[in-house]
């Protein structure tokens, strides 16, 4: 089964060898791994042609935000599952492909999700949260729940039957996207128990209590955009799952 894994970048010459390596190490045969740079200034550019030989397609220019990188990469992906490691995170360990190939090819699932670390900006083994993705139940969606997004892998078909990211969106697109696939077009989604990811704190919907508070306004919009109804309060319960997080920190 061949895996597509997609990363996007922007002056992430600091973290981007660990990112890359980490698809490199992987002993699924059958990646292809894809790098979107948004037009790199710091010698990003430089470190990602070391790995040119095993990346399938490479794009650097410029872009308009995370989530337009994110739909070139989709544009470009062939494979039959695709999952993102955007720059400066990793897959957990090096049998996390091969294993969520097996989990697709033995089950009728369009989406498995697995749990994630969140970890030190500086110290991508210094995890600072534990993100518990649990078993799937639909309905969790309306407590502010959703599955962690770059331990999520989804058949390439769901996206194109229902879309990619919207790019009107500018913190919490990537929750309108799992929103829009789990809750509304209820595509068959499994949870398995294994840390297939570990990401670094400070991502765009984290940056700042601006940002947080916009994301979760975002969260609100999601369910509206898509004619769907819940409480405002979620732009509150969003917030309290992740305080909920920190107490399942691991080391």
């Amino acid at each position: 089964m061949k895996i597509s894994i997609i990363t996007i970048c922007f002056n992430a010459v600091e973290h981007i060898d660990e990112t890359l390596r980490s698809v490199v190490m992987q002993d699924h045969r059958d990646i292809e791994h894809i790098v979107v740079d948004g037009g790199s200034t710091d010698g990003t550019q430089k470190k990602i042609e070391r790995y040119r030989e095993v990346i399938a397609h490479y794009v650097s220019e410029n872009d308009k935000g995370v989530y337009d990188a994110m739909n070139k990469g989709l544009r470009a992906a062939t494979g039959e599952v695709i999952a993102f490691v955007n720059a400066g995170d990793m897959i957990a360990h090096r049998s996390c492909v091969s294993e969520m190939a097996a989990a697709f090819a033995g089950s009728d699932a369009e989406a498995i999700y697995g749990d994630a670390y969140m970890v030190d900006p500086s110290d991508i083994k210094k995890v600072i949260r534990f993100w518990r993705g649990g078993e799937y139940r639909r309905e969790a969606f309306r407590t502010g729940w959703m599955p962690p997004h770059l331990g999520t892998y989804i058949r390439k078909s769901v996206y194109d039957r229902f879309g990619h990211f919207r790019d009107d969106l500018k913190v919490s697109a990537d929750y309108e996207l799992m929103f829009r696939f789990m809750y509304k077009h209820r595509i068959r989604v499994r949870y398995i128990p294994k840390v297939l990811v570990r990401f670094r704190l400070g991502g765009v919907s984290n940056r700042s209590l601006g940002h947080i508070w916009r994301a979760n306004l975002e969260v609100y919009k999601a369910w509206k955009l898509n004619d769907e109804r819940v409480s405002p309060l979620i732009v509150l319960a969003k917030p309290l799952r992740k305080v909920a997080q920190l107490f399942a920190r691991k080391a």
